[in-house]
Order: structure tokens, then C-alpha cells, then sequence
């Protein structure tokens, strides 16, 4: 079974549900053969490259809040998160573009270390005191997920480097319906939206695997004569 996660570095949501969706995961019996792929999705694409800034007066502006409120809003997100064993910084955190990152996170899946970059990224951006829209800090984390320094500053130099598979990932999330992120898509077949409970995740890869392998209907209407172990029926 495949599942494909469309997400953004900058959803805290994202964070959150891509740590519950690997405890439901971890509680399904066919978990080994679930195979997990990771999709692009921009949540302000239209912002330019350099435009960084504080997360707190951003939210403020874009939810029509007063900054006050918008810190309450992320004390709340950062509340779910530490219940799921995550580090959140509520406050003190950059919000910027996040294209390079995504590029570089198809980089990551083209050598097999998509996951781990991923993980480090999310990580970066919520729990450390660093910015991971600081080119220099985004080299540092890719480094640290595996991927060589070398091709890793020749993918950020160069724009149009992994420009179509993120673009090719944001067409597949409209042409799905997907206006926000998280949104998770098991084999095609089935969507859930935003960052659920563990146990939500478990009974829909639960209800999608069955829809894949359904139980087998006996045709013929009763038991025909057979051979079993203690010998064979003998018609009357």
C-alpha cells in the first residue's frame, strides 16, 4: 500500500500529524508494507525568497489577530505538539519560502534520504533557535541527513533544479482537491485531512487495506464434496 503525504515545512500541523500518522502506522499489522512518500505543497507560495520574517506578527496579519492573540494561538499548537513528544518554540520562530526546501527534499528522495531530511527540517524549524530559511543552516541539515555538500549548494544555485517535480507534486494536490495541509492519500482511494489522532490513522490504513485484499466470498452455495486432512467425503 502506498501512502502519499502532502505537507509544508511551514505547517505546524504537518509537524504534528506526520508524528501521529507514524504512531498509527506503527499500530497496524501490515505496517511493513506500507510504503510512504512524501509530496510538496506550498502554503504561501507567493512570497519571495528573501522575504523572512518573525511567525508571530505574520500570524497576526494573515488571521486578523492582535499579536497577543496570535501568541495564544501558538501556545496552543505548541501544547499539542509537546503532548506528542515534539519540541515547539513558540514564539521566536521565522516564517519565509519554502521552495528551496522542498527542492531540496526531492533531492533527498532521488537518494534514498527523503525521511531523514525531512525530519531535521521540521525539527530546525520548530524546536531550534536557528532559521532553516538560512541557506547556510539548510547546507548544514541536508549534510546532516546524508546528502553531499557539494550537490546540495549546486541544487540550491540552480532554480530550476527539482522546480518540476515540486510543481508536479502541487498540480497532483489540486487536481485531489487538496486546499491544506496535511493531507494524507492512502492508495489513492481514500483521504484524510489534517493532523488526526493516531487511532484515526490506524482504522483508515485498516479500512484501505481491506478494500485492497477483501475477504474471500465462497461461490457455489454449500460445501461441495472435498478431501481434507481425515480423508475424503464420500457422495451419497
Amino acid at each position: 500500500m502506498r501512502v502519499e503525504i502532502w505537507s509544508d515545512i511551514a505547517c505546524p500541523w504537518c509537524y504534528i500529524g506526520k508524528a501521529r500518522f507514524e504512531q498509527g502506522l506503527a499500530a497496524f499489522a501490515h505496517r511493513s508494507d506500507v510504503e510512504v512518500v512524501h509530496r510538496s505543497f506550498e502554503l504561501d507560495p507567493g512570497r519571495s525568497k528573501g522575504d523572512v520574517g518573525p511567525v508571530i506578527p505574520m500570524l497576526a496579519e494573515k488571521y486578523g489577530r492582535t499579536i497577543e492573540e496570535a501568541r495564544a494561538m501558538e501556545a496552543n499548537v505548541a501544547a499539542n505538539a509537546h503532548a506528542e513528544g515534539l519540541g515547539y518554540l513558540a514564539d521566536g520562530r521565522d516564517h519565509g519560502n519554502t521552495f528551496d526546501i522542498h527542492r531540496l527534499l526531492h533531492l533527498a528522495k532521488a537518494r534514498g534520504r527523503q525521511s531523514e531530511l525531512l525530519d531535521l527540517a521540521y525539527r530546525t524549524n520548530f524546536a531550534e533557535e536557528r532559521s532553516v530559511f538560512d541557506a547556510e543552516v539548510l547546507v548544514d541539515i541536508a549534510v546532516r541527513a546524508g546528502l553531499e555538500e557539494g550537490e546540495v549548494r549546486a541544487v540550491l544555485a540552480d532554480e530550476n533544479a527539482y522546480a518540476g517535480e515540486v510543481r508536479e507534486d502541487e498540480r497532483e494536490a489540486a487536481a485531489l482537491g487538496a486546499d491544506a495541509v496535511p493531507f494524507f492519500v492512502l492508495d489513492r482511494a481514500y483521504g484524510i485531512s489534517g493532523g488526526q489522532p493516531a487511532e484515526v490513522f490506524t482504522r483508515a490504513l485498516d479500512q484501505a487495506w481491506q478494500a485492497r485484499t477483501p475477504a474471500l466470498k465462497t461461490l457455489g452455495g454449500d460445501d461441495g464434496e472435498a478431501c481434507g486432512p481425515d480423508g475424503c467425503e464420500v457422495p451419497r
